[in-house]
């Protein structure tokens, strides 16, 4: 991340409840996940930029992104420096979940059953992606 992308940004979780939908709270907020096949963004193919819905930090670029089966949308690869990770064992065995750098909220799981040239798949929640068509501005980085 580089300026105003650097500045962690902290609300409490009522703040977090009054920005988000539902659905966007319970992904990026409490770790959830949405059903898979049911979020419009697994069919975007449209040039452009995938945004966290919680801060609108850039996180992928749409030439990363791929058709995995999965029901859910997936990259190959983040814009460097906006995800970090941890392993989760929510499903009873290690896994690699990723978050935005930026506010925390949690986007989806990594694995490594993905395309050239990186081999991964990001496989991302929806509900936790705000998307801006290619020659649209971005939003400014909520504050």
């Amino acid at each position: 991340m580089n300026d105003s992308s650097d500045a962690r940004l902290t609300k409490t979780d009522e703040q977090w409840r009054q920005l988000l939908t539902p659905a966007q709270y319970r992904v990026l907020r409490s770790e959830g996940t949405e059903v898979c096949g049911t979020h419009p963004f697994n069919q975007e193919k449209r040039a452009g930029t995938f945004v966290c819905a919680g801060c609108f930090l850039p996180l992928f670029e749409s030439g990363t992104k791929f058709e995995s089966g999965t029901g859910w949308p997936s990259f190959f690869d983040p814009i460097p420096g906006r995800l970090e990770t941890k392993t989760d064992y929510h499903i009873g065995y290690a896994r690699t979940e990723y978050h935005c750098a930026r506010c925390g909220g949690h986007q989806g799981h990594v694995f490594e059953d993905g395309p050239a040239p990186t081999g991964l798949r990001y496989c991302n929640n929806g509900e936790a992606l705000r998307f801006v068509p290619q020659g649209e501005p971005l939003p400014p980085l909520r504050e």
